[in-house]
């Protein structure tokens, strides 16, 4: 009977689809039994756990239609923090009557089938008591659907609208309806979710998608069951349970997180006929079922304050802050920081107001102040700076600082957008460059900020910006256009892209002729872009990337950029290609080192563009990576632990554009990786266009007009001559922080003057006085800093209808408190000048204590103004390291000393302590907060001392350490699982300083329920680091002593014995004396023969290139056995032949003095045997004397005393220990025995005895190159240092040795030697010779070795101009020409028919300045003449029979004559081997040197790049080399050498030149395209004068540009037409010109 009544009742139900749905009858009121419980904390029982608990009776009835009423009858709320199960929930009874009035406040509510609609409710019920109302209609919402049993669909709730699946069953026997729905929260199309500090950074979203290998950090989902019973008219839910559980662990780990467990129950109980009434009031609408935000945003879940009077409460902060951060920083000042800030936020700006009127005029407040202030997030913080700056109540500097902190914590809204706007237009603030430039990039971060929350963004906001741009593009005004562009960069709008877009140069000659900063600022600009519309930017910067003609830094930009955008395979592969062909070798090898070292990473953020460029790299030649350092290079790298999700990237971007030592501009930034997030933390950017220009180059160039004038003349010969714009002396830095900039500066000539002149003109040298003064009679002050460093949030709703919060804080609040006074001998006098002071004995006494607290704190759990509960993690960091010092300093006797004086300090100097706890409060009964420990005692085992270790040997000896270890364990219980229980201390005791150090490790943690790393972080964590002084230490002092009263100063007297001290304990020693009484240490040789060693045991080793580095210090006949199997080819088999022996034989004196028989080697013993210790005959140059003064007046340190013997060119150094007991002693002997020698001896243990080293360091050659060796020989060293030795040996790769091997050498027993050879001025060999094995390492260099200035060939005799000199020569570029065969500054080579007769451009400065111009010309024998015009000259060089001739301005000089100087530049002539150098450095011109068969070319560094001719740009790009004058690319070597011929105007010229350039036309006429057309040359063709005719020739190669035969020719721009095609045309070498040339 039951199942015909339940099918029948189905089957009404069905007939009315409308009412299949829960039915609340009208006039009838249903009650419900509603729990709602939330828990936070770790899901094992036994651990402790918070959360509250929501109970009460709700009635629901009908008031009209689809309107339905919602009361609450007997809520009470519970509160929860302990351990789960075991503890009972505590009523809040104080909250809930508190609450009473509003929970009991009746609501509206619109439902139509099922579905929950608007929310009416009284203006008094709060939104968070609606909130709760709305979890309790949350389990109202119900989609159910007749014809479908089960089925998905995005159904709205509190929490936002979700895929929710549905499954209905039906149960028969009871007559009822099952019905299930899921929620999945990761899979939401519109989720309900609040982020706070979260704006700059990055999510990687393969990380947390569903399905990955990956685990989301945040997931959640939610559970509902419902039991329905058919009614008349719908069904009626009996039974409701709801079950929703949220998981966050920041580490993907499947089974370690963290949990919001939310529970709610709905269980009917009766039907009352009695309707509810609603109150007398009006019924406002309050949303939708959604969940509405709240002041959770302004409360921090830190700690719970009833605010009463905010004012007053601020006031009480306030003066315990600066009350308990005067002499160290108070422990808990951080916190205390961070509950100003939230009392701070609840403060109307009224508040504020009056705050500062009290305390702007003490200067410890205004700072808390304008410290708080800035980082409270509210529009009111933001207003109150913009009126106190225009009051002008605040600094320059203050209001900097204040706006730049404002900028970034303000929470973004339109009201504080509108405030930045206001202040960025202030005449006040334009008036100050540096503000604006803070105001106007905040606004971008302010939009910035704004956008990240919003689906879409108003396009308004970046339109004033947009329309100051054009404005000042208009104006062409580069500093504006810069900065307006930055701050488009800083918004990041994707309505920017076509404004950026109008200013690249890619629309036209109007952006074109924009300046490259401008151009360069643009691209940068992008890259926030790149974030939001990556395949836009992708398209633009891959255009400007394959514009080849484009400054090569512009498309460097536009790689970055490129790869910001995270570019897919296919990308990556066409960005391969166009590099494969690339002839720029600049961009070519940007690119191919950034795809090289992407393809190492291993995040996740980055994983698809690193296997795109795994594929790309394979397609691209390798020799690109092996460029120099001259290229451009991006290097990319990070660190990524993908089960901790944690890690760290870093990037570097070197830009160069001519190979110079100085970039154009290098880009530094470092990244962070953190639970699935990424964010560029810190990015610097710095220019040094033309920096190095400024540095090098005369600064007071001869600027002659007759000079430039003649030049251009000359080169306006040049066919369509262009000059390269002047680089303008400039550097400019910015500063980004979460990829948004946030100062930037730019240093000029002008920038250097005005800091020049402020830091020069009187104000400052009085203010210094006035500082002096202050010191002498005593001052001291104390500082704090407090900082906000983070403030991560995520609030989201639970289905409860509560928040839930997860969020993280650090604050930090750092004190120094420091007295200073300073005492002078003799008193100075009233008005003293500072060079006093050098005439002066003076004392400055200090003491100083710098503290520091820094506290993290991670929550998770609910947050609401008044209450909250969960679990919290809080780390502290604390230090304290004071010191007291007092220095002495008499510049005029040559002393200076230093004291450390003991001072009071804590235990601990430095501590950690991590703790985790669940903690559950209420703002009506803040004294009951229960707080409780996650592990609870019981679970902590018993600590057991085990055992303690330590070292008494350490105490015996002064220099030594004293080690203890304290290990303390728990041992393992078979009862119940223990918490994991840990502790130890490590202690170092310094017996010469009296310190005792110690570092104490414990921890408590979960890990016993799981290995993972989240358990092993709950828990009690702490490091302690400790530092304890000895009673017997008085002071430590150290004090230097130069001149001659030195010696007053050696407390121990050094007297070295001659007898022999052997390693090992005094009974070993005797033995060693008895047994072999004639054993003695010989002396050592450091010829290249040293004897093997005495020893007769040895070890073997192995024969592979791996094997131990004992071998290097020991010789053994059984390794030389094994090494056998070697090659035995040895390298450089020429011998090193020494520069000191050379010089022996050729010296009459040396060879009188010394015999030839003598090693050098003998010659140093000799010094040293006739005077052993140089302090008995002289006093030291120097002595310093480190001590620790005790009370019971022994001595205890070490004194070092150095010694001078000039005849002998001898220094020695004797370091000894003071203690009475103690001969420990190092002595180290040096002898320069010639210019090309340096010998060394080092002895130290037992009287300099126990060891000894002999170090040899000479120059020489290997052949004919210059060669510099050191080598080390020894006959005893510590067991110690041959154990470390083979450690370090034994760790490096045996591949990596294996292709350095060359040889063995068998004559190298004990002793090393290292030989550097140089085979070229910028390539090193280096051979390494140990006793087993010979290595060979070659080495490229970036810059040139100064070998002329090895030889003593620099040309300047002044230190500065040498100096000046060698920085050229490092980086000079080189041309020239030897053989018929001209090699290029870019080091390409090429054979070409000179024209005779007539001047070509060698090299010249192709800028504006014209500093210098080298032109070539053979006569009619075909001899070389060289012209050099530089500042006011002209320099005539070439060759006359067997000499060569030099003219200066048309008079010779003799060779007998020289060196020339130049009266006012810096200009020498001198002779130079068989030729004449010309040497003008800081002109731009290093040097030119010419010879009867030969001549070079050297321009400086920072000329690279801007120079032309035949000798190319030096600017590294070898293939594209061939550039005529007009900039034309040429393939033919002979067309561009006659490029840069001067031609003749006329046979009337006073040179012999009778050749000119000009198009020739095709002699044969060709069908192009199925019509007749003749071509002409676009690349000039050398060809004789009008009247003159050819008597030598030679064939080019040209280009031709094709026209139809009918069609008329332009000469005047024949030569900027495309190339057709290339064929060979007739070109003339010499001429002869009859009498009709005119």
């Amino acid at each position: 009977m039951r199942v015909v009544a339940l099918a029948l009742t189905l089957a009404l139900v069905a007939g009315h689809p409308q009412n299949f749905a829960p039915d609340f009858a009208a006039g009838k009121t249903f009650v419900y039994k509603y729990e709602a419980l939330l828990l936070s904390g770790l899901p094992e029982e036994g651990l402790a756990r918070a959360g509250l608990k929501v109970s009460s009776k709700v009635l629901i009835s009908a008031a009209e239609q689809n309107i339905h009423m919602l009361k609450l009858v007997e809520p009470e709320l519970f509160e929860y923090s302990g351990v789960w199960p075991k503890d009972p929930l505590i009523p809040a009874t104080k909250l809930t009557t508190a609450l009473a009035a509003q929970l009991l406040t009746p609501i509206k509510f619109e439902y139509i089938n099922g579905v929950v609609g608007k929310i009416m409710a009284p203006e008094g019920i709060s939104t968070l008591v609606l909130n709760i109302q709305r979890g309790i209609l949350n389990v109202l919402q119900l989609n159910i659907k007749k014809t479908q049993n089960v089925y998905e669909l995005q159904e709205a709730g509190a929490q936002g609208v979700c895929k929710t699946l549905y499954a209905i069953t039906e149960d028969e026997k009871a007559e009822r309806i099952l019905l299930t729905k899921s929620r999945d929260l990761n899979n939401c199309q519109e989720k309900i979710m609040k982020d706070v500090g979260l704006a700059y950074t990055e999510k990687c979203t393969k990380c947390q998608q569903v399905g990955s290998t990956r685990v989301c950090n945040l997931r959640g989902a939610a559970a509902y069951n419902y039991i329905l019973k058919p009614v008349t008219n719908g069904i009626l839910i009996q039974e409701a349970t709801v079950n929703e559980l949220i998981q966050f662990s920041p580490f993907d780990e499947m089974n370690g997180a963290a949990q919001m467990e939310t529970k709610q129950s709905l269980v009917f109980l009766e039907i009352q006929n009695a309707p509810i009434v609603p109150i007398e009031a009006e019924y406002l609408q309050r949303g939708s079922l959604k969940y509405e935000f709240s002041t959770e945003l302004l409360q921090t879940p830190l700690q719970l304050i009833k605010i009463k009077n905010a004012q007053a409460q601020i006031v009480d902060i306030l003066n315990h802050l600066v009350t308990h951060n005067v002499e160290r920083v108070h422990e808990d000042a951080p916190l205390k920081f961070l509950e100003l800030i939230q009392v701070l936020r609840a403060a109307q700006f009224e508040d504020l107001e009056m705050l500062w009127s009290q305390f702007r005029n003490r200067p410890a407040y205004r700072q808390w102040l304008l410290e708080a202030i800035p980082v409270i997030g509210t529009p009111a913080a933001l207003k109150f700076i913009k009126e106190k700056y225009l009051t002008d109540e605040l600094t320059i500097a203050e209001a900097a600082q204040a706006l730049i902190a404002s900028v970034h914590m303000v929470t973004a809204s339109p009201e504080a957008i509108k405030l930045i706007e206001g202040l960025a237009i202030n005449q006040k603030v334009l008036e100050q460059p540096v503000l604006r430039e803070i105001v106007l990039l905040g606004y971008g971060t302010m939009i910035s900020k704004y956008c990240a929350e919003k689906t879409v963004c108003p396009a308004e906001l970046v339109k004033p910006i947009q329309e100051l741009l054009a404005e000042a593009v208009a104006r062409a005004e580069t500093p504006d256009m810069i900065l307006l562009l930055k701050v488009l960069g800083n918004a990041g709008h994707t309505n920017s892209l076509k404004p950026i877009t109008k200013i690249l140069p890619i629309h036209g000659t109007a952006a074109a002729s924009l300046p490259m900063r401008v151009h360069a600022e643009a691209i940068m600009a992008l890259r926030n872009i790149a974030k939001k519309e990556p395949r836009m930017v992708q398209e633009l910067a891959l255009q400007l990337y394959m514009d080849k003609a484009l400054h090569p830094e512009l498309r460097m930009l536009a790689c970055i950029v490129l790869f910001e955008t995270r570019p897919p395979v296919g990308l990556v592969t066409t960005l391969a290609s166009i590099v494969k062909a690339e002839e720029n070798l600049q961009v070519a090898s940007f690119t191919y080192s950034y795809m090289k070292s992407m393809t190492k990473s291993n995040s996740a953020i980055q994983e698809s563009v690193s296997k795109a460029c795994n594929v790309a790299v394979k397609i691209l030649n390798p020799v690109l990576g092996r460029l120099s350092l001259r290229f451009s290079k991006a290097v990319y790298a990070d660190i990524y632990n993908s089960p901790l999700m944690l890690g760290a990237a870093a990037s570097a971007f070197y830009i160069n554009d001519a190979a110079t030592l100085l970039p154009r501009s290098f880009v530094a930034k470092a990244g962070a990786f953190l639970a699935g997030a990424a964010a560029d933390v810190v990015e610097v950017g710095v220019r040094t266009e033309g920096l190095q220009e400024a540095l090098l180059k005369n600064p007071a160039v001869v600027d002659s007009a007759d000079r430039i004038t003649k030049m251009k003349r000359i080169m306006q010969a040049l066919s369509h001559w262009r000059s390269m714009p002047n680089r303008s002396p400039l550097a400019s830095v910015y500063v980004k922080f979460f990829g948004q900039e946030i100062a930037f500066a730019n240093i000029d000539k002008a920038l250097i003057d005005q800091v020049i002149s402020l830091a020069t003109a009187p104000s400052n040298q009085a203010l210094g006085r006035k500082a002096v003064k202050a010191l002498l009679s005593g001052a001291s002050f104390n500082f704090a800093k407090p900082l906000l460093a983070t403030e991560v949030r995520r609030i989201m709703p639970t289905a409860a209808g509560l928040p839930m919060e997860l969020s993280l804080y650090t604050a930090a609040v750092a004190a120094v408190a420091v007295q200073i006074k300073a005492i002078t001998s003799p008193v100075l006098p009233e008005n003293f000048l500072l060079a006093h002071l050098l005439k002066t004995d003076m004392q400055l006494e200090t003491e100083i204590r710098p503290s520091v607290a820094v506290n993290t704190f991670a929550v998770m759990g609910v947050n609401t103004a008044i209450l909250q509960a969960g679990l919290q993690s809080r780390a502290k960091f604390n230090s304290i390291l004071p010191a007291k010092i007092i220095a002495t300093l008499n510049i005029k006797e040559g002393n200076f000393k230093l004291e450390v004086l003991p001072v009071s300090a804590p235990e601990n100097i430095a501590a950690v302590q991590v703790d985790t706890f669940a903690v559950a409060r209420n703002i009506e009964d803040l004294a009951a907060a229960r707080i409780v420990p996650l592990i609870p005692a019981k679970l902590m085992q018993p600590i057991s001392r085990l055992s303690k270790l330590s070292s008494s040997a350490a105490a015996s000896s002064s220099r030594s350490s004293e080690i203890i270890f304290e290990d303390v364990a728990a041992a393992k219980s078979s009862v119940t699982p223990k918490a994991t229980q840990f502790s130890k201390k490590y202690c170092s005791k310094a017996v010469a300083i009296g310190l005792k150090g110690c570092v104490k490790v414990a921890t408590e943690n979960a890990a016993f329920i799981s290995d993972v790393v989240l358990y092993k972080m709950a828990g009690k964590h702490s490091i302690a680091l400790s530092v304890i002084p000895s009673e017997e230490i008085v002071k430590l002092e150290m004090e230097i002593q130069v001149g001659p009263k030195a010696a007053e100063k050696l407390i121990k007297q050094i007297n070295l014995s001659e007898e022999e001290i052997v390693e090992g304990t005094p009974v070993l020693m005797k033995l060693k004396k008895i047994l072999a009484p004639g054993l003695k240490n010989g002396s050592l040789s450091s010829s290249s023969s040293s004897s093997s060693s005495a020893s007769s045991s040895s070890r073997s080793s192995k024969s592979s290139s791996a094997s131990s580095l004992a071998s290097l210090f020991t010789a053994s006949s059984s390794s030389s056995r094994s090494s056998a199997r070697l090659s035995k080819q040895m390298i450089y088999r020429l011998k090193f032949q020494k520069n000191h022996k050379k010089q022996g034989q050729l010296s009459q004196a040396t060879s009188a003095t010394l015999s030839k028989s003598r090693s050098s080697a003998s010659s140093f013993e000799a010094i040293y045997k006739k005077n052993k210790y140089l302090g008995k005959a002289a006093t030291p140059v120097f002595a310093i004397i480190v001590r620790a003064v005790r009370a019971d007046k022994k001595i205890m340190g070490y004194e070092l005393s150095v010694y001078l013997d000039k005849p002998t060119a001898r220094i020695q150094l004797i370091l000894a220990a003071l203690a009475a007991d103690d001969n420990w002693k190092l002595c180290a002997d040096g002898v320069v025995l010639s210019k090309f020698k340096v010998n060394a001896k080092v002895g130290w243990g037992a009287e300099c005895k126990q060891y000894d080293t002999m170090i040899t360091a000479e120059t020489g050659l290997v052949g004919p190159r210059p060669a510099a060796r050191i080598r080390v020989a020894w006959n005893n060293l510590p067991t110690a240092l041959k154990r470390y030795a083979e450690k370090v040996y034994n760790s490096i790769p045996a591949s990596t040795l294996a292709g350095l091997i060359q040889g063995k050498d068998e004559k190298s027993s004990n002793q090393l030697s290292a030989t550097l050879i140089a085979t070229s001025d910028r390539a090193l060999d280096l051979v390494w010779k140990t006793p087993m094995r010979v290595y060979k390492l070659s080495l490229r260099l970036p810059l040139a070795l100064p070998l002329d200035a090895i030889k003593g060939l620099t040309p300047f005799d002044d230190a500065a101009d040498r100096v000046h000199y060698l920085l050229a020569k490092a980086g000079a570029a080189e041309c020239s020409f030897a053989r018929d065969t001209l090699t290029t500054f870019n080091n390409r080579k090429y054979r070409t028919e000179f024209p005779l007769s007539c001047y070509q451009v060698l090299a010249q400065d192709c800028t504006d300045e014209l500093k210098f111009m080298v032109l070539l010309k053979k006569d009619n024998i075909e001899q070389n003449h060289i012209n050099v015009k530089i500042a006011d000259i002209d320099i005539d060089l070439y060759p006359k029979n067997a000499d060569v001739i030099l003219k200066v301005n048309g008079m010779e000089i003799p060779i007998n004559n020289l060196p020339y100087q130049h009266p006012t530049a810096k200009i020498q002539i001198r002779p130079v081997d068989k030729g004449i150098s010309v040497f003008a450095p800081s002109l731009g011109l290093h040097e030119v040197y010419f010879d009867k068969n030969s001549w070079k070319v050297k321009v400086v560094d920072w000329m690279k790049g801007q120079t032309c001719g035949l000798c190319g740009k030096a600017d590294g790009e070898v293939q594209q080399e061939y550039r005529t004058p007009n900039g034309r690319l040429t393939k033919n070597a002979v067309s561009y050498a006659h490029s840069w011929v001067l031609p003749a105007e006329s046979c009337r010229d006073t040179t012999e030149c009778r050749m000119k350039l000009e198009s020739v036309q095709l002699q044969k006429q060709l069908n192009i395209n199925g019509q007749e057309s003749k071509c002409f040359s676009v690349e000039p063709v050398l060809r004789c004068l009008s009247g003159c005719f050819p008597v030598k020739t030679t064939a080019v190669t040209v280009g031709f540009h094709c026209q139809p035969a009918d069609s008329a020719v332009s000469a005047q721009n024949i030569f900027d037409n495309s190339v057709d095609l290339r064929e060979t045309a007739e070109a003339h070498l010499a001429c002869s010109c009859t009498a009709h040339c005119v």
